[in-house]
């Protein structure tokens, strides 16, 4: 598959890319890209949560009521799970819900998840750019002229630019990453996914 390469006015510049098949035209493993994504998730939680047992609930521990003739169920303490202020029954505990996942597991997960952007023709290459200020407006028309500015998408640099990531921080559903940083969670979760030509180049020259 081949693309051409946009400027930022969004008109072809006359140059064009071909896409290798090993990257953008795999089988997809709907599996894989599951467990990153879920592995993506689970990593991003804290785990922070927790309910208080009837051991660590404050209250006195006589026994309320004696332990026979009320024609109620007996009860020893106030703290009791059944009774309101008491603590609750196999509660959530503070947790690490983060798992392992296979290095081989990922990389398949991405390549799937770009290959299902290309079937889609939902990949835009541009020319390397940089702005001189951060400008959100200067941003927003990179987006319109690209046609990408109604939906999500995911702008991928070669490498870190501070007055891009700045320009593109206030506008919802758009995200800036570099490659290092792209990961199957941005891509499926993209409708758009923006390469700039260093970046596209530097990701088929390491697979």
């Amino acid at each position: 598959m081949e693309l051409a390469i946009l400027n930022t006015a969004g008109q072809e510049t006359g140059k064009k890319i071909a896409l290798k098949d090993s990257i953008f035209g795999i089988e997809p493993n709907d599996h894989a890209i599951y467990l990153d994504v879920k592995q993506y998730q689970a990593n991003g939680r804290q785990g922070t949560h927790k309910s208080k047992e009837r051991g660590e609930v404050a209250g006195s521990t006589r026994k309320i009521k004696r332990q026979k003739g009320t024609g109620t169920a007996r009860a020893g303490s106030i703290k009791s799970p059944v009774f309101r202020g008491g603590g609750r029954i196999f509660g959530p505990k503070p947790r690490d819900y983060s798992f392992k996942l296979n290095k081989k597991v990922k990389d398949l997960a991405r390549l799937s998840a770009l290959t299902y952007k290309a079937r889609a023709e939902a990949i835009r290459v541009i020319e390397d750019l940089n702005f001189e200020k951060p400008k959100t407006k200067d941003y927003l028309n990179l987006l319109n002229n690209l046609k990408v500015s109604d939906k999500k998408s995911l702008l991928v640099l070669n490498e870190q630019n501070k007055n891009i990531y700045l320009s593109s921080r206030n506008l919802h559903g758009t995200r800036v990453v570099t490659i290092s940083e792209l990961n199957t969670y941005e891509i499926m979760n993209a409708t758009n996914l923006v390469f700039v030509e260093s970046s596209i180049n530097n990701l088929q020259k390491d697979e």
